[in-house]
């Protein structure tokens, strides 16, 4: 087997998480009622989250080679809420318990508030079928 190589290093899929996530809480705000957009937002923000903070031990394993602890630990500490709001996410979306996805999109919006989003941007939308795969994930 040939070895598999990551071109896109932990700050740059945290980069590019978060500004998928600044836009899907825009427009899960934008929605009048839950439908099947609305869990598909609600689902992908919980499970780029996720996606966060587990990048986040990629970025931390070169600070403990060189024994940067107190660096890692800090930087851990930094990033430790996305691993709260996602399960806090994931757990109201699969309830269907909007009035918690919509406080907790408010309190990630806040945690997210200096990243810049471009009106043109090209963020896409990689949110399609993100409910299905975080209900057969979560099983």
């Amino acid at each position: 087997m040939t070895r598999v190589i990551a071109t896109e290093g932990g700050t740059r899929e945290r980069t590019r998480l978060s500004k998928a996530v600044v836009k899907a809480i825009r427009l899960l705000a934008q929605q009048e009622k839950p439908d099947d957009e609305s869990r598909d937002l609600a689902a992908f923000i919980s499970i780029a989250l996720d996606q966060m903070y587990k990048s986040v031990e990629t970025s931390v394993v070169a600070w403990e080679k060189k024994d940067y602890w107190v660096k890692a630990d800090r930087f851990r500490m930094e990033w430790e809420w996305c691993s709260r709001a996602s399960a806090a996410m994931e757990k109201a979306v699969l309830s269907d318990d909007w009035g918690t996805v919509a406080s907790t999109a408010g309190l990630i919006a806040q945690k997210l508030m200096k990243v810049q989003l471009a009106p043109g941007a090209r963020v896409g939308t990689p949110w399609v079928g993100a409910y299905k795969q975080l209900k057969t994930s979560s099983k």
